[in-house]
């Protein structure tokens, strides 16, 4: 059985510990390469040639989004998956359109992670759980899918905390008084995903509860 290359990029040491202990446990895979940034990944695959690169989607310097767009720009084997704590929607379709051939979450078990592998090494695409829902909902229903968040986007008048498309829809929706669960079913995301989107607005817009979320809101004419 031929060995499947991988290069592992991701900012955290301890991360890219474990999912090496994990893969390594695999007779069939090995990691030749590490790398803490998007930039380094790029150098490491032109360097060690590997079959898979696997990364991060959120890292200092280029995020994994953006390395596997410009590793895909140019002629090249390697086939790419995202790991991403984040089953958000602009994230996964941004990935697809980027290039990768797969999108894993953080808390994938190993029984699935490896199979991942394996289907992506094989020429195949990889996409689990709500990741494959999302593609299926944006594939059935386009139209809904391109324009519920420049809608949103175009309401702010300013967008000093960088804030996404889809943080500015939940944002709006939190100050309509819906709650997480409502949501989650207008959004077509999981709680988890509407959840974590909160915790972003409260902290990129440095504020410590819905008062003061919806005082700064205002104030900076976001919605």
């Amino acid at each position: 059985m031929d060995t499947i290359k991988i290069v592992l990029a991701d900012d955290h040491l301890l991360v890219r510990n474990g999912i090496r202990a994990l893969l390594e446990s695999e007779t069939d895979l090995d990691v030749i390469g590490e790398a803490d940034n998007g930039k380094k990944a790029l150098e490491m695959v032109a360097e060690k040639n590997p079959d898979i690169l696997i990364i991060d989607i959120r890292m200092p310097e280029m995020g994994g989004i953006e390395a596997v767009e410009e590793l895909n720009s140019s002629p090249t084997n390697v086939k790419c998956i995202i790991l991403s704590m984040h089953d958000s929607e602009e994230y996964i379709l941004n990935s697809v359109k980027a290039g990768a051939s797969g999108y894993l979450l953080k808390d994938t078990d190993k029984t699935e992670f490896i199979k991942a592998i394996h289907t992506v090494n094989g020429g195949g695409k990889y996409f689990s759980g709500d990741i494959s829902n999302v593609l299926v909902n944006n594939l059935l229903n386009p139209e809904k899918a391109t324009s519920v968040l420049p809608e949103v986007s175009k309401k702010a008048k300013s967008n000093p905390f960088d804030l996404t498309n889809k943080e500015l829809k939940v944002l709006e929706l939190v100050l309509a008084g819906f709650t997480n669960k409502e949501i989650s079913e207008k959004l077509q995301n999981s709680k988890r995903t509407i959840e974590t989107h909160r915790f972003n607005l409260m902290r990129k817009m440095e504020v410590k509860n819905l008062i003061e979320l919806s005082t700064k809101a205002r104030e900076f004419e976001l919605v």
